[in-house]
């Protein structure tokens, strides 16, 4: 498990690591709208109340991380698969990726849903791994329960869970990559 990368995608003409949730709400909807606008890619399909969701999303899974003993030195995460996911490049219009040792980051910044935020943290399918956020030895747990979702549903055919997503509460390492 440790040997684990994690995998960061983006778009090519935004660069890495640009997050809205990293933004004032009117310019995170102004940056949205212009997303929208351009009708390519996935996050351009986006519900209207996308951001707000979104917030509520990030600020759950921050209290339960800290609950089981989680360190985030932020409001918002940053975020990436913990694996492999070339899918994930065609949600972008020029799909890029940056891999990281999952070993270069500290245990207590990293929180982990099975699936992506969105489904793991809102389906009410009675998957036990819904509404949960793990910290890194709860995940290898889970991973040797239910598998890497990128190998069961390589194709998305069986679920919304795609992959495991990683987030990254402190953005010390990623900086470099955005500033």
């Amino acid at each position: 498990m440790m040997k684990m990368k994690l995998y960061h995608y983006y778009d090519e003409s935004t660069g890495p690591f640009r997050n809205l949730s990293a933004l004032e709400p009117q310019e995170a909807e102004k940056v949205l709208q212009q997303i929208r606008s351009q009708k390519r890619g996935f996050a351009s399909k986006r519900s209207t109340d996308y951001l707000e969701i979104r917030r509520m999303l990030e600020w759950k899974t921050r209290e339960l991380f800290v609950v089981k003993g989680g360190k985030p030195l932020q409001n918002y995460p940053h975020y990436m698969t913990l694996g492999e996911c070339p899918w994930l490049l065609d949600w972008y219009p020029q799909g890029k990726v940056i891999p990281f040792s999952i070993s270069d980051f500290e245990p207590g910044i990293l929180s982990f849903t099975y699936g992506d935020l969105f489904p793991a943290m809102r389906y009410n399918d009675g998957k036990p791994y819904r509404g949960q956020v793990y910290t890194l030895s709860e995940i290898a747990d889970i991973i040797k329960t239910f598998g890497l979702p990128q190998t069961w549903n390589a194709q998305g055919d069986k679920g919304p869970e795609r992959y495991i997503e990683v987030q990254v509460w402190d953005d010390t390492l990623i900086r470099p990559y955005y500033s």
